[in-house]
Parts: structure tokens; C-alpha cells; sequence
């Protein structure tokens, strides 16, 4: 098995709908092949890595030398592994940001200045630890995180919605702040009118229930906020927290039940809401054996 490098000059600029219609081609053509790698493109130059048998990697890059569409194929690196750096990516496109250039020292000026094949060829000091950093952005791709909104998008158009959708998701998380305040503020009001009134600083039981049903109003709201702000966070799965969401809200209402004016099927059927909803969230809350 080897790991082949290469770098070359497009002849043209490509948009990011001919770069998104080439990595498809790469991913099938690849995968089919077994053959595993990266592919990066800036400034007019593509930069690649295959990884697979010798004889087909050898022969995939031979039918790449002869592709019109890119010239100047300049080898950089070929060597034996033992195991592959991307085994699991039939071809990946990172893209590469300041905080990324960042962390790798002379990268940057490479990057701007000296990222085409005569470049390359020349700093190859750049090339272990750029390889590095792309396996750990390909790694953070496939990790079990979850992210609606993710600002990062191979399409720029779906990249700006998202940008957008997520300034709105901030403006409700703002506004919900406010209404969770009023709430607090509310809880304050109910408890200083009832303890103040005669007989003083004595809660009957509706006076306990109608102070319950705030404090859970006021809670029901702070878990609406997190499940407005899952939207830009990427370290929650919205089905468990709008499902946690749902138990509270239909507990809040079983806590402050009149028992003496309703009816039994109400009872029953709110007892199965409640029962199905716990019932939900363990499932979705448990560890895998």
C-alpha cells in the first residue's frame, strides 16, 4: 500500500458547483477502487492524497496526469504505510481557515503565497503537519456530534441560510430571555401578594398551587430557550430535549390538577401522555449495552 501526493494547476477557476460536481465524481470513482485520500483546492491548485494498492493508486494518478482540465501534475511524496492516514473517506474536501493556517507554523505564507506546485514541491517541511490538520478536520466531520445549523457548508448559498436562520434563533433566544425574566418577576408578585395578605404570610393549598404553577411556567420557559438555542449549539440531539420538554409541560399540568372538576378519561388520558413521554425519553437516554 502506498500514499501518493501530488499538486496541480486548474486551467481555469472552478465554483463551488464544479468543485462539489468533482468531488462526487472522486468519491464514487474512489471508493470503487478502495483508494482513500483528501482533496484540496485554492488558488487555482488542487492538492491531493491517495491512499490504496500500489498498482491501482499508481494507476489512478496516471489517468490523472492525463486530465485536460489541470495542468502542471507535480509529484510531491510517494511512500509505503502500513495503514492508511484517511481510511475512512472515499475522498474528503476540507476547507481551511485562519485558526486552522494558525497552527501550523509558515503555513499561512504557504498557503497565500506559495500554494501551487513549484511551492509545494519546495516547502514540503509543511506537508507532514498539513497533513496532520486535515486528517483532524476529516476526524471532527465523522465525529458523534450533531450541529443544525453547522456555519461551515459546501454550498455558499445554504452556507448564508444558515448564517441567517441562526441570527433569527438568536433574536428568539433574546426575546425568550425576557419573557423568562417577566416570568421570575411574575413568581415574586404572586408570592409577595398572597404572603401579604390576611391571614399573613399563610399559603392555603390553591395559594401553594397557583405559586407551583408559576415556578413551572417560568421553567417550561428556560427549557423552550434550550431548545431554541440547540439550533446554534452542537453538542445537544433536539429530539431529547423537546421531548424532555413536552414531560415537563405535561407534568406542570398534572401537578396543578382540580381533581374535583375533572373528568376521569381526562385523568387517564393525561396519566398515558405522561407515561408515554417518560417512556420516550428513557429510550432515547440510555446507554448501549
Amino acid at each position: 500500500m502506498i500514499r501518493l501526493v501530488y499538486a496541480s494547476t486548474a486551467k481555469k477557476d472552478w465554483n463551488s458547483t464544479e468543485l462539489l460536481g468533482l468531488l462526487k465524481k472522486c468519491r464514487i470513482n474512489n471508493s470503487a477502487k478502495d483508494i482513500s485520500g483528501i482533496l484540496l483546492y485554492s488558488n487555482r491548485t488542487f492538492f491531493q492524497i491517495l491512499e490504496g494498492d500500489d498498482d491501482i493508486v499508481e494507476s489512478t494518478f496516471k489517468r490523472i496526469k492525463q486530465d485536460n482540465r489541470h495542468k502542471d501534475v507535480t509529484l510531491i511524496e510517494k511512500k509505503d504505510i502500513l495503514e492508511r492516514d484517511f481510511p475512512y473517506w472515499s475522498m474528503g474536501f476540507p476547507k481551511l481557515n485562519k485558526n486552522d493556517l494558525d497552527q501550523i507554523e509558515g503555513l499561512e505564507d504557504v498557503y497565500k503565497h506559495d500554494f501551487n506546485p513549484t511551492g509545494l514541491l519546495a516547502k514540503k517541511s509543511v506537508l507532514s503537519p498539513l497533513m496532520k490538520l486535515l486528517k483532524n478536520k476529516l476526524i471532527a466531520q465523522v465525529a458523534p456530534t450533531h450541529e443544525e445549523l453547522p456555519l461551515e457548508h459546501e454550498d455558499p448559498f445554504i452556507q448564508v441560510l444558515h448564517r441567517s436562520i441562526r441570527l433569527a434563533v438568536k433574536f428568539l433566544a433574546l426575546l425568550m430571555l425576557i419573557v423568562i425574566i417577566l416570568g421570575v418577576i411574575d413568581v415574586l408578585y404572586i408570592i409577595a401578594s398572597k404572603v401579604l395578605e390576611p391571614p399573613y404570610f399563610l399559603l392555603s393549598i390553591n395559594d401553594m398551587l397557583a405559586t407551583f404553577g408559576s415556578f413551572l411556567a417560568v421553567l417550561i420557559a428556560i427549557e423552550i430557550f434550550l431548545n431554541i438555542t440547540i439550533y446554534i449549539r452542537s453538542d445537544v440531539i433536539p429530539v431529547k430535549l423537546v421531548v424532555a420538554t413536552a414531560l415537563m409541560a405535561i407534568s406542570r399540568k398534572v401537578i396543578v390538577f382540580d381533581f374535583n372538576y375533572l373528568k376521569p378519561e381526562y385523568v387517564a388520558a393525561s396519566s398515558l401522555v405522561v407515561l408515554s413521554l417518560g417512556i420516550t425519553y428513557w429510550l432515547i437516554d440510555r446507554k448501549p449495552n
